[in-house]
């Protein structure tokens, strides 16, 4: 968790569902600063469970699935990147995807970004189309100023 006020303070918090149960209970919860290494226990093999050390803990953690181990590992490393500016976390027995550029945040900014550039093409070619409209109504107001001008000659 991240607060939106100044000065921003990050927290992890550990949650558990009981079984039978809709809701969470908070079990622990740490400042963000407090952590100290991140471990994947091993790269080389699919598993939900993962250790955490803080500064005065060491807490085991269990994922639902493998795959939201690696999404929360994600999200964490990079909050940690740009939250903590001193001391950051050591991020051990992880997979390399999980640092590396193609993590699901980089993909998430990347699709959001391309349907900006999208959308902002999009735009600009309504405006280009907007523009031509309006010069042919000018043309046609022109046209029929004209021709009311000369009618009005005539008659």
């Amino acid at each position: 968790a991240v607060t939106n006020k100044k000065p921003t303070q990050a927290s992890i918090t550990k949650v558990k569902q009981f079984e039978g149960s809709t809701s969470f209970v908070r079990r622990s919860q740490w400042m963000l600063e407090q952590l100290r290494q991140v471990n994947g226990i091993d790269p080389n093999r699919d598993s939900a469970e993962f250790d955490l050390l803080f500064e005065n803990a060491f807490d085991q953690w269990v994922a639902s699935t493998a795959s939201e181990k690696c999404t929360f590992f994600q999200i964490l490393h990079h909050t940690c990147q740009r939250y903590l500016t001193d001391r950051k976390p050591e991020f051990i027995n992880c997979q390399s995807k999980i640092m590396g550029g193609n993590s699901i945040l980089h993909s998430a900014a990347d699709s959001v970004t391309s349907a900006v550039q999208k959308a902002s093409q999009a735009l600009n070619e309504r405006g280009e189309r907007l523009g031509r409209a309006e010069e042919k109504t000018e043309d046609m107001k022109n046209s029929a100023q004209q021709f009311a001008e000369t009618a009005h000659k005539v008659g």
